[in-house]
């Protein structure tokens, strides 16, 4: 037993180095972040358990409420019906190689940085200058305007550049502190920070606090709801448009933006009834290779019309809507869009398709629109098919798998061949055969949970009641964790390798115009 034991020691170090060859050649990146500890060491994409976690619970339930009949396991004639069904819909269980969307040229930073840039220049190619006067215009104008409505504020004074940088400091220093509140840097607690507190008192920060304000007033023309805060999201994305180009492969999801579960933990129940329910939905699409989030959409809950959160919540109507926002820069580029269940449709992909974007989603029957799709391949046989195992049928471009690991799970994609095989390596059970597209599903979802687990590490705390200040300060974290990225792949980095939380803490020092702009170890 003991034996058997070392030689399953022994064959683990070879596995993951034939994960890791297998995963290179997908063109993925490893830990942005650069960060230590046991949740960047070695390859990550070596099994489908972040996916799968995800949607496995999807397809067991689907299991449990749609157990339809072992079509696999069917009489000859039942077989053949279905098959005549399938054939007379368009599909067919004869199987066609096709070459691989062609993707012309590079994906990385458009603009070379050089090795003195620091931590605000990077910041500043999203968030420059320009948009910041433009926050001391509007900030300025809206404290005149409440003033001559409600009356005199002697101790306000017109807020100045350097000021509105120093605002944007001492909450962006919530995401490497974790404090919640942004007044703790003068509380003389455990989260008070004497170097930051003195650049500016604390009854000036709540005053720029109380009157901050991309865009004062609405205009007679806008009737949208983010009115306050649509400029700087256009003015962002414009910034990520001119900074970085994607790789072919990207992600369409829903970041993690959910409470801190520390402040959760030990927050009262008194303040957990003060919290107000997110009034609006955030969804990427992010470069799976690097982790730059290439395009934001919000979706705001605008009542309970039809087109409301509330009522397309979780249906594909919403989704697919979504799915076309981030997409709609996309076109003609041969993309490689990866999805999940609530997206992917055959609909939305023949759509995409004629535009010149592939997609490779997760498909559930329960979550997904299933409509033309061969109901054969939607109904899971009586007795389960051995691991590793799939079938699959083809349209056109597009295939439909069918594949068997400890579940079933089902892929649509016209991204991969149907003929080309992968393989999912697991430390434990060795190589499990797949289809390449399940192959690079797993891979680039995997990518973008580990970015997650990274990415709320550094997500702002600062918690406003507004849901346009939501918006702006959700922004602004992936700003800044873009702005990382870039640096990492600049000659900066080589210089000068700080990490994620010390490429936050000196990005504060430099907003704040203090002269020591070393981060702390």
């Amino acid at each position: 037993m003991a034996e058997g034991g070392g030689g399953a020691r022994r064959r683990a170090p070879a596995l993951l180095e034939a994960a890791r060859a297998r995963y290179e050649s997908l063109h993925i990146s490893d830990d942005v972040f650069g960060e230590s500890g046991p949740d960047s060491s070695g390859n990550p994409f070596y099994s489908t358990s972040a996916a799968s976690r995800s949607s496995s619970a999807g397809s067991s339930d689907d299991e449990a409420e749609r157990p339809g009949p072992a079509r696999a396991l069917a009489p000859a004639a039942a077989a053949q019906e279905s098959e005549e069904d399938e054939a007379g819909a368009g599909w067919s269980a004869t199987l066609r190689d096709r070459p691989a969307p062609r993707f012309e040229g590079t994906g990385g930073p458009i603009r070379k940085m050089p090795p003195s840039a620091s931590a605000v220049d990077f910041f500043q190619l999203f968030v420059p200058d320009n948009v910041l006067k433009n926050m001391v215009v509007q900030t300025n104008l809206y404290a005149k305007k409440f003033q001559e409505r409600f009356g005199s504020d002697g101790a306000w004074v017109d807020v100045t550049l350097p000021e509105m940088k120093a605002f944007l400091g001492y909450v962006i220093s919530t995401s490497t502190s974790h404090c919640e509140s942004v007044l703790s840097i003068w509380s003389g607690g455990f989260y008070s920070n004497r170097s930051l507190a003195l650049v500016m008192s604390q009854a000036r920060f709540e005053k720029i606090l109380k009157y901050f304000h991309v865009v004062a007033f609405r205009s007679s023309q806008t009737t949208h709801g983010l009115y306050k805060v649509q400029p700087f999201l256009d003015s962002l994305q414009n910034g990520f448009d001119a900074a970085f180009r994607p790789s072919q492969t990207q992600v369409l999801h829903e970041p993690l933006i959910d409470e801190d579960p520390v402040f959760i933990a030990t927050c009262t129940e008194r303040e957990l009834r003060k919290r107000k329910k997110r009034k609006f939905s955030l969804w990427v699409r992010q470069c799976s290779s690097t982790g730059f989030i290439v395009q934001i959409y919000v979706h705001l809950k605008e009542g309970g019309g039809p087109d409301g959160l509330d009522a397309l919540k979780n249906k594909p109507q919403l989704h697919s809507m979504v799915a076309r926002s981030l997409c709609r820069t996309a076109a003609g580029r041969n993309y490689i869009i990866f999805t999940g269940p609530s997206i992917t449709s055959l609909t939305l992909f023949e759509e995409f398709e004629k535009q010149g974007i592939y997609c490779c989603g997760l498909l559930s029957p329960r979550k997904s629109d299933c409509t033309g799709l061969p109901p054969s391949m939607l109904n899971s046989p009586a007795l389960p098919p051995a691991r590793g195992q799939h079938s699959i049928r083809t349209k056109g471009s597009m295939s439909l798998i069918c594949w068997y690991n400890k579940g079933h799970f089902r892929f649509l994609t016209n991204a991969y061949s149907p003929m080309q095989q992968g393989v999912i390596i697991k430390r434990r059970s060795g190589e499990i055969p797949c289809p390449l597209a399940v192959e690079a599903f797993a891979a680039h979802l995997s990518y973008i949970c580990k970015y997650d687990d990274k990415y709320s590490k550094y997500f702002i705390s600062h918690k406003p009641n507004k849901t346009w200040q939501q918006v702006f300060w959700f922004a602004i974290s992936i700003a800044i964790n873009n702005a990382y990225i870039l640096y990492k792949m600049s000659e900066a980095y080589h210089v000068k390798r700080y990490s994620r939380a010390q490429f936050g803490e000196r990005l504060v020092r430099e907003l704040l115009g203090l002269e020591d702009t070393s981060p702390s170890l």
